[in-house]
């Protein structure tokens, strides 16, 4: 400091205001630590939310760690495979009993206390009333393909991939897509070439004996429920082609009325129906990102992209104000993009529950019928979900947690 001319009193001077300097920022850095990194995922998917945190934890990036906690999923083939069995054979304590049996909707009285062999016959029931084995939701023709997504909320790039054929990392595929094109999104069989030349695993037989199993059953109830409509024949296989009545009824003007009844989807739409995670990750340094990753609706039209893989619909994310995270109908909930409209109503001052409960609600007043959920997260760690149609869990990993903690939330 001599060389600027400072005196001692100068020079203890700067000394004392460069050590407040550290303190506030070692002050800063310490409080952030307090409540990063975060991780919220729907649905009870603990072994996913435990890979993304350790991942956070350890200095991984946000696009990162949300990546490795959906890499986990679709290895462990959540929401109705293989995730039920590393799930189901910790389960103890009737609460955990009551919790689970809660997401297969499958409701019973529980006795006050377990004993081993009820705990035996209890897990065998939860293991009947969900899908089991790798194999993903076969569409009509029984083949799976896989949609994924994943949004940086620093830098708002976004990586999917939608209808993707033969490979199995569907966010990793969807990262590739982030780093290494100009594109946001990627489709069908291209982008399982383009997965390939970039180094992935492929190609790979997506379904399994117990997804072809469920096909099979499915063609033999005469492909019955399915997502065609206003086509004949009505309750059989197809092929199918219009039965011409809508085409008539549209060129009748019908003024200011309703031009059609609401579409109903509770008849073919159900909690397994889909095979989906969506992820939100605060990292160290306050940095988010989300991910999501599916197999998409059972037996949908093969051609079908959902809202797994489109920003703002499945998940949406700004580092300056927060994320969000959905699951259910992706069909009625893309139309609406709802997780775009929660990140956005938090901008605007509502609170995580407010925004959550709004974005839902504005589904529901055109699709009554619908069923989808929404984990809303802001940047301070605030989290609330809103569902309607089924009951909804979701999955936080704090660093004053010891472990994922679950919590549910009612229509």
């Amino acid at each position: 400091m001599e060389r600027f001319g400072l005196d001692s009193k100068d020079r203890l001077r700067a000394s004392a205001l460069l050590l407040i300097l550290l303190f506030q920022v070692t002050e800063r850095v310490a409080g952030a630590s307090s409540l990063y990194p975060l991780v919220v995922s729907t649905w009870p998917f603990l072994e996913a939310v435990e890979r993304a945190w350790s991942a956070a934890n350890n200095g991984y990036s946000a696009v990162d760690s949300v990546v490795e906690g959906c890499s986990a999923c679709e290895e462990l083939r959540c929401d109705g495979t293989g995730w039920h069995f590393y799930f189901i054979k910790k389960l103890t304590s009737v609460e955990q009993f009551t919790g689970c049996f809660l997401y297969t909707e499958n409701i019973l009285d529980l006795p006050k206390v377990l004993d081993r062999d009820a705990i035996r016959v209890l897990k065998l029931r939860l293991l009947s009333a969900v899908d089991v084995g790798p194999g993903g939701s076969p569409d009509e023709n029984g083949e799976t393909t896989i949609d994924a997504m994943v949004m940086d909320g620093v830098t708002m790039e976004v990586g999917a991939v939608a209808a993707m054929r033969y490979i199995k990392d569907g966010i990793k595929a969807a990262r590739l897509v982030m780093r290494h094109t100009g594109h946001t999104l990627l489709v069908g069989e291209k982008a399982s070439a383009f997965s390939i030349s970039m180094g992935l695993p492929g190609p790979t037989d997506l379904s399994s004996p117990e997804s072809i199993e469920k096909w099979n059953k499915w063609k033999e109830n005469n492909c019955q429920p399915n997502f065609w409509k206003n086509v004949v024949p009505a309750n059989s296989c197809g092929p199918y082609h219009s039965n011409g009545l809508l085409l008539a009824a549209e060129t009748t003007c019908l003024g200011d009325g309703p031009r059609r009844a609401v579409e109903l989807r509770s008849n073919h739409f159900g909690l397994h129906s889909h095979d989906t995670i969506s992820m939100a990750v605060i990292d160290k340094f306050g940095h988010i990102a989300v991910g999501t990753s599916t197999n998409g609706a059972t037996f949908k039209i093969p051609g079908r992209v959902g809202d797994g893989p489109i920003a703002g619909s499945s998940a949406y994310v700004d580092s300056d104000i927060g994320a969000c995270g959905a699951t259910g109908d992706g069909d009625i909930m893309m139309r609406f993009l709802p997780c775009y409209q929660v990140v956005e109503s938090m901008r605007l001052g509502m609170t995580p529950k407010d925004a959550a409960k709004d974005a839902i609600s504005r589904i529901a007043r055109k699709f009554p019928d619908f069923v989808g959920a929404i984990f809303a997260v802001n940047k301070n760690g605030t989290h609330a979900g809103a569902c309607h149609g089924w009951t909804f869990q979701y999955s936080v990993r704090s660093p004053e947690m010891h472990s994922a903690k679950v919590f549910t939330v009612l229509p």
